[in-house]
């Protein structure tokens, strides 16, 4: 795919690229120079896995869970 460099140095990525790497208006790229290629790469703002938080759920908390998988309560 190409794209032309207009007079203020801006650059359109093509929709199949932005649809195919999800980037979406307001995103921020960050631009690189790797072996004399330029490198775009998208910043996320929050943790990959934040996402991720909550969507399990267990039928016990994560303390219980692992004293059940250790055997027991220990008294020490």
């Amino acid at each position: 795919m190409k794209a032309i460099v207009s007079e203020k140095g801006q650059v359109t990525i093509p929709k199949k690229l932005r649809d195919s790497l999800g980037i979406r208006p307001g995103d921020v790229l960050e631009f690189v120079e790797e072996e004399g290629k330029l490198v775009g790469r998208k910043i996320l703002d929050r943790d990959p896995f934040e996402g991720l938080r909550g969507i399990i759920s267990l039928p016990a908390s994560v303390d219980e869970i692992i004293e059940e998988m250790r055997g027991g309560p220990y008294d020490l």
